[in-house]
């Protein structure tokens, strides 16, 4: 035992503030006075803690709880100092007293420690500066035999008991069976001691030597044959309160003692370190790791590179179909005095296919790693061009209204509408409509690239921002405007002329874009994962040759295929054929 020095400073302030100068009832009814007192605390009732609502002390003799076993511990301790005062070589001229104490509740338990730490005959602790000039009325206390109960009650008694305790066991010296008992200044015992075992095998108990100790040398010697373990053949019962969590797993400690703990396997983003076995410490942002783990991995950069076959076969595709229209474009420009030509846009037919080719360059910037550039022009670029084209086919689908429906009733209004270059001034005035809310949404909720770490534990998406943001939606719905208005002239002219009826061919193109765009909205609601640039690049692909091919084709096939359709009289004779249907309707 080293030399014992104090440096409690929490709890002595803490018994001070609640207990200084406060008189302890005492609450022992089993007591035998003497020059030293020692204490027991056994639990003699049974009681069942429970919440209550106020801190009351457990009154033990109301309990029907009965411990027999608290009660043998109780009646061996009486006997033993009865016997040692009785004796004449045992502490002679010496006589030790008791007060014994009922610990059936961690109240009751607290209670009791609290009044052997009282002064002798006052009733009150006091909390002195040196605690080698304080004496309580009990000099040594035996118990409690509950683990949780005695580490608090060994916390109080400690403080206050050991130095006094150190005073008298220095002055112990005494023979017991024919052996000098006696301690050196640091409380050691100056003789050996042998090591006995309790064999309660049979009606009797015996006891056995399995050992001894000797100070001067220190040497201990344990025979363990002659220990007698109650488990099958005899073996040694391991002393483990909990045993080695998994790899991966924390300790979180349950009582007050390190060696008792529960184990709580760290969550994915978390890891185990070596040097704390306590705490499941977090990745870095860059970092990941799964359940368990004891340490952390590096994210993976997630994009859809050029080289990727998805990529390959995107562009693949998408250059087909910039070639087609610049095929289609040189085909119009050989026959653009022709009435297909003319009937489908004339030189209007340019613009339609310009802003198509526009659009279409926007899936190569879902391609490779995000840029700058490549995240402004993702959307914007197939918002203006498609908007740009829809206005173009609706003020087209207005003016054949216009003409066979009518032109002949408003004449007038006819006439300033040409000479006013109507169509014109329309498709400017909506494009530049599409434009501004481009300029403002690029400007006030600018798309840069972005990092994305919560989609995916493993992996660092690169992606640009703004997908959702409020100028996007307002684009989107612009052009589903131009598009609804698109349809609506469309169906009205349905019963014009066969060169000139386009609602079949507007409509299919419209439905494969409206189907493209609520399959995307669909897609991104159930998957995030790196094709998603793939997919997008996908739907504008689909839309820009979905209304290709509705519109434009048909007139190739004419000119192409059927260049007999592509003549004036052909034009003219379909024209008087609705004239006549009108006329005698």
């Amino acid at each position: 035992m080293i030399p014992f020095k104090f440096h409690f400073v929490s709890l002595p302030l803490f018994i001070s503030c609640l207990f200084s100068f406060q008189e302890i009832k005492a609450l022992s009814d089993f007591k035998m006075p003497g020059d030293h007192i020692i204490a027991g605390m056994f639990p003699i009732h049974s009681v069942y803690d429970e919440v209550r609502l106020k801190p009351e002390v457990t009154l033990c003799e109301r309990s029907n709880g009965f411990n027999q076993h608290g009660y043998h511990l109780f009646q061996a301790m009486r006997y033993a100092i009865e016997e040692i005062n009785n004796s004449s070589s045992l502490l002679p001229n010496i006589t030790l007293g008791y007060e014994l104490y009922d610990a059936c509740s961690k109240s009751a338990n607290m209670y009791a420690t609290l009044s052997i730490l009282s002064q002798h005959r006052s009733n009150r602790i006091r909390i002195p500066e040196n605690f080698f000039s304080y004496y309580p009325k009990a000099v040594a206390v035996i118990g409690p035999d509950n683990t949780e109960l005695t580490s608090v009650s060994a916390s109080l008694l400690s403080t206050f008991l050991v130095p006094q305790l150190l005073e008298e066991i220095k002055k112990v010296n005494f023979i017991l069976h024919g052996n000098t008992v006696s301690f050196n200044e640091y409380g050691d015992p100056v003789s050996g001691y042998d090591i006995v075992t309790w064999d309660w095998n049979g009606p009797n108990w015996t006891f056995k030597v399995i050992g001894s100790s000797t100070w001067y040398p220190d040497h201990l010697e344990i025979d363990g044959t002659k220990i007698l373990w109650h488990k099958e053949k005899n073996q040694v019962p391991r002393s483990v309160c909990s045993e080695e969590c998994q790899t991966g797993a924390a300790r979180r400690i349950v009582g007050l003692h390190h060696c008792c703990f529960e184990c709580i396997l760290c969550t994915a983003g978390t890891f185990l370190n070596q040097s704390d076995q306590y705490t499941c410490q977090p990745c870095q942002k860059e970092e990941w790791s799964p359940e368990g783990s004891q340490t952390c991995f590096n994210r993976t950069i997630e994009f859809l590179p050029w080289h990727h076959p998805v990529s390959l076969v995107l562009m693949g595709a998408n250059t087909l179909l910039l070639l087609l229209l610049a095929g289609v474009a040189s085909l119009f420009a050989r026959h653009l005095d022709t009435p297909v030509v003319r009937s489908a846009g004339g030189r209007m037919c340019f613009l339609m296919l310009g802003s198509l080719a526009g659009a279409g360059c926007s899936p190569y910037c879902f391609l490779g790693e995000p840029t700058a550039l490549t995240c402004l022009l993702q959307q914007s670029l197939f918002a203006l061009g498609f908007a740009v084209f829809l206005s173009c086919l609706t003020i087209r689908s207005f003016q054949l209204v216009f003409i066979f429906k009518l032109s002949a009733k408003r004449p007038t209004l006819y006439h300033s509408w040409v000479q006013n270059h109507g169509p014109g001034i329309f498709v400017v005035i909506s494009s530049t409509i599409q434009l501004l809310i481009c300029i403002t949404w690029l400007v006030a909720w600018t798309p840069r690239p972005t990092k994305e770490y919560n989609r995916f534990p493993e992996l660092v998406v690169l992606e640009c921002s703004g997908a959702s943001s409020p100028g996007y939606m307002l684009s989107i719905l612009y052009t589903c405007l131009l598009s609804i208005s698109c349809f609506t002239w469309s169906y009205l002219g349905k019963d014009l002329p066969e060169n000139y009826n386009e609602a079949k061919c507007i409509t299919f193109s419209l439905l494969l874009y409206f189907i493209s765009w609520i399959g995307l909205v669909t897609t991104i609601s159930v998957y995030q994962g790196k094709y998603l640039p793939a997919i997008n690049a996908l739907v504008i692909m689909s839309s820009l040759g979905g209304v290709f091919s509705g519109y434009f084709l048909p007139k190739c096939y004419v000119i192409l295929c059927r260049p007999d359709l592509n003549t004036t009289e052909y034009f003219q004779a379909s024209i008087q054929d609705y004239t006549q249907r009108c006329s005698s309707s």
